[in-house]
């Protein structure tokens, strides 16, 4: 590794991208269902006073689900939501969950570059790179790595507890990384990471990070990192302690596999672990020998937790989401060693598919505002036939600016720039950006009315016209979080107790099917209805008959 292929990324044009990448989304649209929508559902139950901050609950039903990451919403959104609105206060301590995880994942790496088993071999003459350029440079490609996994583009802008674990997770990489450098700083870390990891919902994933952080200390060849042992086993304790307190030890190993499911899971780590996974693993093939070092061992540890889990849990995306910091660092690791032909694959399928993506976002924008072309402004219509689209410059700008800068960074890329160590996770990551931004910016409308619930409760709201409470037993949460998020009303999910004068009920049914289900005994039937973007999914709203 010479100086010059130490050379770190530009730090205006590190923080723009990390811009570009966290605030789109943050303002101006409404929760999404499923799990964002109910997250937010309970957060605003709790600050308006509608449910108990120590026992929430959703349409007057208890919640199975971590009490740390709601808190953190719920408070945001009793300080913030008079000023920005409910859903955009209770992103904020989201959005800055994701700041710290891209932080604490760069200076993890930066640590571990700095150990004498990461860096490169020293030239006979001189001129190779200096350690702390060469660590600041695979920090960076590190950085790159885990903005262009495909799987924190969705879960990292939601606000689900998976993004606190996703953070303390980052937390405990740090903590472990920085280990031979940051002694105080490590342990008050550790103390409050696996506790926090616990808390937010995954006690076990702490009890197993613990565990082999536990490990990977006691083995180390640095007196001080050995001496981090009783912490590790005490912040250990703490969590499994946080989970009982917290309520979220919970059994979730599925059973029943079949040869069906592991293909699927096998595809959902192709894709949700792309473009990181041929990275790490051509990082553990030339490190087979050494896998005890420090770079290797301690990102492995999240990583083999994480897909242990999500083996577990039978291909839950969110428990692999832990996997993504470990991941990104083994990555980063790997770009040194690889061949030009791997780099220019590692590019022009990104600019491909980059460039193709943002193309047909591109189109589809302007056949939504002009009705040209016609096919796919035919097709938007079919599939959301209720939408009206409305034209916004301050949505339009940030995409043309976006594009242009894409445009800059093919031909940069393209060019002779063939030094820098991160060079080949630039486009990637940049499309990545480019990719999130234009969805966030010109699709913002359309995918609101397609995966908001808001059309939904305000098709209903003419048929509920005068009640304050819904009965809805059994209804899905997300829908009952829509109507108590987007109507305003009272909703009875658990048994009926007969206080409430309407009653509504969504069924899974094919339009070609019986329009309705059979009236309750004492309730009639005054509206079906389905929605716009899903016209399998049947509504019928019933009332009490008025009394003669």
């Amino acid at each position: 590794m010479t100086r010059r292929g130490a050379v770190r990324l530009p730090r205006v044009a590190l923080l723009l991208l990390c811009a570009a990448y966290v605030l789109p989304g943050l303002f101006g649209r409404d929760p999404w269902r499923n799990a964002d929508l109910v997250s937010y559902g309970l957060m605003a139950s709790m600050a308006e006073g509608r449910s108990s901050w120590w026992a929430p609950m959703l349409g007057g039903v208890p919640a199975d689900t971590a009490l740390l990451p709601h808190w953190l919403g719920a408070g945001a959104v009793w300080l913030l939501g008079p000023l920005l609105g409910g859903p955009a206060a209770a992103r904020v301590p989201f959005a800055l969950l994701l700041v710290g995880t891209l932080v604490l994942v760069w200076y993890a790496s930066f640590h571990l570059a700095r150990t004498e088993a990461a860096q490169p071999v020293a030239f006979a003459f001189g001129g190779e790179a200096d350690p702390v350029d060469y660590a600041r440079a695979m920090a960076d490609a590190t950085l790159l790595a885990l903005i262009a996994t495909l799987g924190l583009l969705q879960l990292g802008h939601e606000t689900t507890p998976e993004l606190a674990q996703l953070c303390a997770a980052a937390g405990v990489l740090w903590a472990l990384a920085a280990a031979p450098y940051r002694v105080q700083g490590v342990r008050s870390a550790l103390l409050i990471a696996l506790p926090a990891l616990a808390a937010s919902g995954a006690p076990a994933m702490a009890l197993a990070i613990g565990l082999g952080g536990t490990l990977v200390c006691a083995l180390s060849g640095y007196e001080q990192v050995r001496r981090l042992v009783p912490w590790v086993v005490g912040a250990t304790a703490l969590g499994v302690a946080a989970g009982a307190l917290g309520g979220t030890w919970a059994w979730r190993v599925a059973t029943g596999w079949n040869m069906a499911e592991a293909g699927s899971i096998a595809r959902q780590w192709a894709w949700f672990l792309w473009p990181a996974w041929p990275a790490a693993l051509w990082t553990l093939w030339r490190w087979r020998r050494h896998w005890q070092h420090r770079h290797v061992s301690v990102p492995l540890v999240l990583v083999l937790t994480a897909l242990g889990a999500n083996l577990a849990m039978r291909g839950s995306d969110r428990a692999l989401m832990l996997a993504l910091p470990g991941l990104a660092v083994l990555a980063a690791f790997a770009l040194p060693t690889l061949r030009r032909s791997a780099t220019a694959a590692i590019d022009w399928l990104s600019m491909c598919f980059f460039t193709v993506s943002a193309i047909t976002i591109w189109v589809v924008y302007s056949a939504v505002q002009t009705g040209v072309p016609a096919k796919p402004a035919a097709n938007v219509a079919k599939l959301a036939p209720s939408f009206v689209a409305s034209f916004s410059l301050i949505d339009l700008l940030p995409a043309l600016l976006a594009t242009v800068a894409w445009l800059w960074l093919v031909r940069w890329r393209t060019g002779r720039h063939r030094d820098a160590v991160w060079k080949s996770m630039v486009l990637p990551a940049g499309g990545v950006v480019l990719a999130w931004l234009l969805l966030m910016t010109l699709w913002r409308p359309l995918l609101d009315h397609a995966r908001s619930a808001r059309p939904w409760a305000e098709a209903v709201a003419p048929h509920l016209a005068g009640s304050q409470c819904v009965a809805a037993p059994g209804l899905n949460p997300a829908l009952v979080a829509a109507l108590e998020v987007h109507g305003g009303w009272r909703v009875q999910a658990g048994l009926d107790d007969g206080r409430c004068d309407a009653r509504l009920v969504v069924l899974r049914q094919q339009p070609r099917e019986a329009a309705a289900p059979a009236a309750p005994a004492g309730w009639a039937l005054v509206a079906t209805l389905r929605r716009p973007t899903d016209r399998a999914e049947l509504t019928a709203v019933w009332r009490r008959p008025a009394p003669r």
